[in-house]
């Protein structure tokens, strides 16, 4: 075949577009608060190839795990410098530098469903509150989601609020030990990774953790085979942030793509872990040494009235944590759900 000036043209045309289709307009570093390993991770890499698709190639995101380049408690910082352009993390992991997060990363015990949570993010002030929360640290939040309601991993049975007096808990630090002192248990700070250790070492008896398919694949309810599912406690908001200065760069329809997918995020994740849970409840089942304790409405009752105390007290520690919880409430009043 002879390759004529017009076939080459054509032949070093496609070339140059597959090159320019290589080099996105806009590349971003990110830190996610997940290990590799999770299936969370998993589903947040997924995210962002449908961002490159999306965008027909003109935003590339690099997702680095939990600790790749600074701590998980420290990736609002670094997007404040430049270290990272953005992060996939839980919201209240940042309490310590304000309240507020804490608050409104992890009201425990005020949702009890995810589409809740995802309600009051999008339609309900939470999306505008976030954006006013972060503003002073350079990032914009792009858009919240959360995993689901977590399960409570035990090794020994809780059937209600009064089993938790005296219980060796995991927790983590902020409002949520404060809510189950309040409850009178014994809160330990143990980091997530050292969770699976302190259980089999005695060091806790019970963990706040995450939700039920993790746990069940990660081996915790083999050795702390009283899991309390559905969980009564704890569902996180995780948001996706970024840099206000680099989204400031990008123009309105890429702003607008990072918008949507992070909507289409939020749905994916919850669906895929509700999938993944239910799969998972049904192989403890099968398991005879394994026991799941579901609390009866009246004891889910019980703590939901002792974490609203917990709210009140945690709302008096700054401005905007005074914000958080007149928002919240006012929302699930209004929605018929307080």
């Amino acid at each position: 075949m002879k390759l004529t000036i017009k076939t080459l043209a054509s032949t070093v045309a496609a070339v140059l577009m597959s090159t320019s289709a290589l080099a996105a307009d806009f590349n971003f570093k990110f830190q996610s608060s997940d290990p590799s390993g999770d299936k969370n991770f998993q589903v947040q890499q997924e995210w962002t190839e449908r961002v490159e698709k999306m965008s027909g190639g003109r935003i590339h995101i690099d997702l680095l795990p939990v600790g790749a380049v600074v701590k998980h408690t420290e990736t609002l910082g670094a997007i404040k410098m430049g270290v990272l352009d953005g992060h996939i993390t839980a919201t209240g992991y940042f309490s310590g530098k304000d309240p507020a997060f804490g608050l409104i990363g992890n009201m425990v015990g005020a949702w009890s469903d995810t589409r809740q949570l995802l309600e009051y993010i999008n339609y309900g002030g939470g999306y505008e509150l976030m954006t006013e929360l972060y503003a002073p640290y350079g990032v914009k939040y792009v858009g919240g989601s959360t995993t689901g309601v977590e399960s409570f991993v035990s090794k020994v049975p809780l059937d209600g609020v009064d089993d938790l007096k005296g219980l060796k808990l995991r927790a983590p630090e902020g409002l949520v030990q404060k809510v189950f002192a309040a409850a009178g248990a014994a809160p330990v700070n143990l980091p997530g990774s050292e969770v699976f250790t302190g259980l089999s070492k005695g060091v806790i008896d019970a963990a706040d953790y995450t939700v039920f398919s993790t746990n069940q694949k990660a081996g915790m309810n083999d050795i702390a085979p009283h899991p309390v599912q559905p969980g009564f406690h704890s569902l996180p908001m995780i948001d996706i942030s970024m840099s206000q200065k680099k989204w400031d760069k990008m123009p309105d329809d890429l702003q607008e793509i990072m918008t949507v997918s992070v909507r289409d995020f939020a749905q994916d994740i919850t669906t895929q872990l509700r999938i993944a849970d239910a799969k998972a409840v049904k192989e403890a089942q099968a398991n005879p040494d394994i026991t799941i304790h579901n609390w009866p409405a009246e004891e889910r009752k019980k703590f939901r009235q002792i974490a609203m105390g917990e709210w009140e007290k945690y709302a008096e520690q700054s401005p905007n944590a005074k914000k958080v919880y007149n928002s919240i409430t006012t929302y699930l009043k209004g929605a018929g759900l307080l």
